[in-house]
């Protein structure tokens, strides 16, 4: 918290606890963003998706790597001088296990420790100093479907992390570690097993494989001493297996998939929980960032957690209570007439609802969400939270689908399809309290960077072509814009040294998600060569 508390650094994957991707620095602004250059750039020897956000500790960064990483690097923030590298010795085998690519999203930092999570199922914690291995703990086995992508939350002196595999048909769980010595402290599951409470949203034992897996980042709300995650989709992908099949699921949920969790951090109990797309049919994991902030909602300051779910809808709710105040689409989605906050559940369209017997056409969003991993931000001074969005559908039939260890476990056939309006990707600028669309960029493809927005009234954001660009963050106009020479998803982060003020991005096209896309994935791959590199930027 102290070093998240300095206005100059990045100390935390999201830049806060909030997750809000907002730095309030603005020596770099609207008026002057146009004189951006290139101050320095360091190759990462590593290929594939490179999709980190650095952190800035003091004089710092830290950077890290595809494939699991390979390596996690040091260097003077200012200059890009090298002070260590760290290269863990990560298995062949991993890419098999990794459903979704050998990416890795970032570090922690935390008591003058480095922390990462690693493909092989591993959490190291390093020294910030000097790059020397100080613990390692084994959090899954990642033989069956289960490596770690993202960063862990530290919350005071345990180290919290999920892992993914919802394609495999693992059982999520969430586990906290010491800070100290890296001994297991607690483990909760996000699937009840059978006799556990909420086991009876499930057909028979089928949530032992059922998913759920916490993935992507958490948020922390110190106020309320809640820490706050998204759930990844439910296995397998045939509904028929798991639930009713259809529409009439009754109690047959498959909690707590697709959700957003409210846990204890000190004992990991979850406290309550919002499942955004309840029996999900379509893949819309619910993994993605949870967003918290301070809103003025009806007249009364209201703290809220934001989402942008995959399955299109924004949802806004009190963080400290789970009552959900908006509900509304962001994106073209048509699997629902509405998401009612009254009863938490959607209005679905049961033409867009696949199931055994029953193939569905043209549903939107296709399964890579109306917003994947990539972040958005939010920038409390102009009220608005920038969103990069995806416009693909799909048709989708299931099929009959046997659950073995370390395999995909899917049922089901999902052809890509553009979405309405000619453009497959938007950056999307979201007034959550008047549920609205403020301005956006129109992108031809999807699968495009997160989001930083500063005090500078800027918006910085990448596209899979590798244009790096600042936007004014009133209007959406574009202010300057440089190639990067590969694609680049990841969020950028800002931070100051010595009164200079920087902006960082690390590039690097996605390699495995495109195989999932048919004749768009084609297009995503044609449109940059795979890269692996980081870029800094300040006024000249």
């Amino acid at each position: 918290m102290k070093a998240a508390s300095d206005p100059n650094g990045w100390a935390i994957a999201g830049h806060d606890y909030g997750n809000t991707r907002f730095s309030p620095l603005k020596q770099i602004n609207s008026e002057n963003a146009g004189k951006l250059q290139l101050v320095y750039s360091l190759s990462l020897a590593s290929l594939r998706s490179n999709e980190s956000s650095p952190l800035v500790i003091g004089k710092t960064l830290y950077v890290s790597t595809s494939w699991g990483p390979k390596y996690v690097y040091a260097v003077d923030a200012a200059t890009g001088a090298r002070k260590w590298t760290w290269q863990p010795d990560i298995p062949d085998d991993v890419l098999q296990y990794a459903c979704c690519d050998v990416n890795n999203r970032g570090v922690s930092y935390a008591d003058g420790k480095i922390f990462v999570g690693r493909l092989d199922g591993k959490l190291t914690a390093l020294d910030a100093e000097s790059g020397k291995e100080l613990w390692t703990s084994t959090v899954v086995d990642y033989k069956q479907g289960s490596v770690i992508t993202s960063p862990p939350l530290i919350v005071r002196d345990k180290v919290i992390t999920g892992f993914g595999g919802g394609e495999y048909g693992v059982r999520g769980s969430l586990q906290a570690f010491s800070l100290k010595d890296g001994k297991l402290l607690w483990q909760t599951y996000t699937v009840p097993a059978p006799g556990e409470p909420g086991s009876d949203t499930w057909k028979g034992d089928t949530g032992l494989h059922g998913g759920g897996a916490a993935w992507l980042v958490g948020s922390y709300d110190a106020k309320s001493d809640t820490v706050y995650w998204g759930t990844s989709n439910p296995g397998p992908w045939n509904t028929g297996v798991r639930s009713t099949g259809d529409g009439n699921f009754g109690k047959l949920t498959n909690l707590y998939t697709a959700s957003t969790l409210a846990i204890d951090p000190n004992t990991g109990k979850i406290k309550w929980h919002i499942q955004g797309t309840p029996a999900d049919a379509w893949d819309y994991d619910g993994v993605n960032e949870l967003l918290l902030a301070d809103l003025k909602i009806k007249g009364a300051e209201t703290p809220v957690l934001m989402k942008a779910d995959r399955n299109g809808f924004f949802f806004v709710a009190n963080r400290e209570t789970g009552k959900m105040i908006s509900a509304e689409k962001y994106v073209f989605a048509n699997w629902a007439k509405k998401w009612d906050i009254n009863t938490m559940r959607a209005e679905e369209d049961p033409d867009k609802r696949p199931g055994p017997g029953h193939p569905a056409k043209d549903i939107c969003p296709n399964l890579i969400g109306g917003k994947n991993w990539q972040p958005m931000s939010f920038n409390p001074q102009t009220g608005l939270v920038y969103i990069p969005s995806n416009n693909v559908c799909m048709d989708w039939s299931v099929s009959d689908v046997n659950y073995k260890r370390g395999v995909f476990y899917l049922g089901a056939e999902f052809p890509t399809k553009p979405g309405p309006g000619g453009f497959l990707g938007e950056l999307v600028a979201w007034d959550p309290i008047a549920n609205k669309k403020v301005w956006s960029i129109k992108e031809d493809l999807p699968f495009n960077g997160g989001t930083l927005t500063t005090g500078g009234n800027l918006v910085f954001s990448g596209n899979l072509h590798g244009d790096f660009r600042a936007i004014d963050a009133k209007n959406g106009k574009v202010l300057w814009s440089k190639n990067l020479g590969s694609g680049i998803g990841a969020g950028p982060v800002t931070y100051s040294v010595d009164g200079k003020q920087y902006v960082a991005i690390v590039v690097g096209r996605t390699a495995a998600l495109p195989a999932f896309l048919g004749d768009i994935g084609k297009k995503m791959v044609a449109a940059a060569p795979e890269g692996g590199s980081l870029f800094v930027f300040a006024l000249q």
